[in-house]
């Protein structure tokens, strides 16, 4: 496998789900405005996102094969609601006690792209976590133990933040983790890259 694959992040998370793939790529973090522009869906907010962040970088690379994911939380039967990344420890105490009882729905975005053989293909996966009735104490010692400071809907599902749910429904877990492995082997191989 001679191409340069890029993963557009820096997100640690991603880069473990990566390296999950046994492949060689290199990580950029792209910068792009994550503002929403007027979408009205969750899915919408997601694939655009992850489409500018594989942009950005394709022009800088554009012989190689560029990995954009990002990922919109949403309650059920609102996707037009969209639920970001708290902002410090008290915004994320009161994202978990919104949660509490609810399920929260997660798009995720994932766009591959190479601008030298115009191959481009931009997806969204979905994943449902439906919270169990969560203390304030709880929430608080969670928050303290897990810092999930940089977690859309302020929880870790990696970590100890599974055992905040009563349970969890999708295809592929690793979407609810921020980076589809199933859709994203499917695309390389498409992209003629061998997985495994």
């Amino acid at each position: 496998m001679n191409r340069l694959i890029i993963l557009a992040s820096s997100s640690q998370t991603r880069k473990i789900l990566m390296d999950r793939l046994h492949i060689p790529y290199e990580s950029i973090a792209p910068d792009i405005d994550e503002t929403p522009h007027g979408e009205i869906h969750a899915d919408t907010l997601a694939m655009r996102l992850a489409s500018e962040k594989a942009l950005v970088i394709a022009k800088q690379y554009p012989e190689a094969i560029i990995i954009g994911s990002d990922q919109v939380a949403w309650y059920t039967n609102e996707p037009h609601t969209f639920i970001g990344k708290p902002r410090d420890k008290e915004d994320a105490i009161k994202q978990l006690e919104q949660h509490s009882e609810k399920t929260l729905c997660f798009s995720t975005g994932l766009s591959v792209q190479c601008l030298a053989t115009k191959q481009n293909c931009t997806v969204v996966a979905h994943y449902e976590v439906k919270f169990r009735e969560l203390s304030r104490v709880e929430i608080e010692r969670y928050i303290e133990k897990d810092q999930p400071f940089h977690c859309a809907g302020s929880f870790k599902c990696e970590s100890l933040g599974i055992s905040l749910f009563e349970s969890m429904t999708g295809r592929d877990q690793t979407a609810l983790m921020g980076l589809p492995l199933i859709q994203l082997t499917q695309i390389l191989r498409e992209f003629n890259l061998q997985i495994p």
